[in-house]
């Protein structure tokens, strides 16, 4: 079993960046695929990106593509999220994901996604 720990998260005026970080534990993060969630004020959880186990494949949310990239480092046991042109309605509550099938990953279904992180806060101001 692998526990997923967040970080990066901060305050940043809109059209800055951030780079959130997924460290892993227990378990090399090799073994899964991985991905992005994130819950803003007043709505639920949803995908924004994902990758699969040996990073060649990334997958994004629409609002999303074309400003963050999803990325990992296996040497590190990590995985990232860099998030440029930061909007206002990115603020949310960003979760690191991992499961044993990318494609549950990829589906949304938060129901179907195996490990969670506890979650680092985006906030960005106008």
């Amino acid at each position: 079993q692998v526990q997923l720990i967040e970080s990066g998260g901060g305050l940043v005026q809109a059209g800055g960046s951030l780079r959130l970080s997924c460290a892993a534990s227990g378990r090399a993060l090799s073994w899964y695929a991985m991905g992005w969630f994130r819950r803003a004020p007043g709505k639920e959880r949803e995908f924004v990106a994902a990758i699969n186990r040996i990073g060649t494949d990334t997958y994004y949310a629409d609002s999303v593509k074309g400003r963050f990239t999803i990325s990992r480092d296996s040497d590190k046991n990590t995985m990232y999220l860099q998030m440029n042109s930061l909007k206002l309605e990115d603020t949310a509550v960003y979760y690191c994901a991992g499961d044993n099938s990318l494609s549950d990953i990829r589906s949304g279904n938060i129901a179907l996604v195996d490990y969670w992180g506890q979650g680092t806060q985006v906030t960005v101001k106008a």
